[in-house]
């Protein structure tokens, strides 16, 4: 059995998983193209030639041109196609098992002030492409409520309830949303007035049809944060953007994580966000006396 072989098989098999969705498919396919391209003679070695010291020497190589994200789910895809040859009889034991992973540092988020980004926004309207305002519209949407760029792209104009006060966030249509489940989002001010004046605009739409009317909106974010001097954000960011804003308004991180769709009562958004809701606790304090 060649790693190519094994390779074949192990792919196979999370192909067949129909819990596993399609872009993480497509995600593995390419870790294993990057794989196969930083160990150009791997495909076709026999699986009994490789050694402990032969995955050694191919990782001191490639952790110094890969990210460490990259790096460490490379060495996970290299021992678990290891692991199927284990299964098949082929070895008794995985020389890749003692790679060390890398520590991955946490992104430090570099967001804009609340008067940054309402320059941003404007400059970004301001825009001299036909799709400068949609663009606009788009950024808003994200950042006034927490939707990643996926899910913003399949929200229709059923989606949107003034009644209740609520985004319903539903994701793909195949595969749902990050975490397979429907969420309510509760429209904050902003969120309402956006929906409202983008509804107004075609009163006779379909209820079926998309509110936003571009899938992304990067290059026009580009320009904009550059034309008013502000760091370059992404549409993720803006994720982070509507999380930060909720806290520092003193919402509590497990309701934000709710309306994030994480599903750890909030293990991660402390992770990422709880510096914030010290500094908020802090700023907060200060309003508390004693004094008659």
């Amino acid at each position: 059995m060649t790693f190519g072989d094994a390779a074949a098989l192990h792919m196979q098999n999370v192909n067949d998983k129909v819990s596993i969705k399609k872009r993480t498919r497509t995600y593995w396919q390419e870790i294993k193209q990057a794989l196969l391209k930083s160990w150009p003679t791997l495909e076709a070695t026999e699986i009994r030639k490789l050694t402990i010291a032969g995955c050694r020497e191919w990782a001191a190589k490639f952790v110094k041109s890969a990210s460490p994200s990259r790096y460490n789910n490379t060495i996970s895809l290299l021992r678990h196609v290891l692991d199927v040859a284990i299964e098949c009889g082929v070895i008794y034991s995985n020389p890749a098992a003692t790679l060390e992973r890398k520590p991955v540092k946490q992104k430090k988020l570099e967001l804009p002030t609340r008067q940054q980004f309402a320059a941003f926004i404007a400059e970004m309207k301001a825009g001299r492409s036909r799709d400068s305002k949609n663009c606009a519209h788009l950024a808003e949407g994200l950042a006034y409520t927490g939707m990643r760029i996926g899910e913003a792209n399949q929200v229709i104009r059923w989606d949107v309830s003034f009644t209740t006060g609520e985004l319903r966030v539903c994701g793909d249509p195949e595969e749902g949303t990050k975490n397979g489940e429907v969420r309510y989002v509760p429209l904050i001010p902003q969120a309402r007035e956006l929906f409202t004046r983008l509804l107004a605009e075609e009163p006779s739409a379909d209820r079926k049809a998309r509110v936003f009317l571009v899938r992304e909106c990067q290059k026009s974010m580009d320009r904009a944060a550059k034309k008013i001097g502000m760091a370059r954000i992404t549409h993720h960011d803006l994720r982070h953007f509507f999380a930060t804003i909720c806290i520092e308004s003193g919402v509590d991180i497990p309701t934000v994580s709710r309306w994030l769709g994480h599903k750890d009562g909030g293990a991660l958004a402390m992770k990422t966000y709880g510096h914030l809701r010290r500094e908020h606790s802090i700023a907060q304090a200060q309003k508390v006396s004693f004094a008659a």
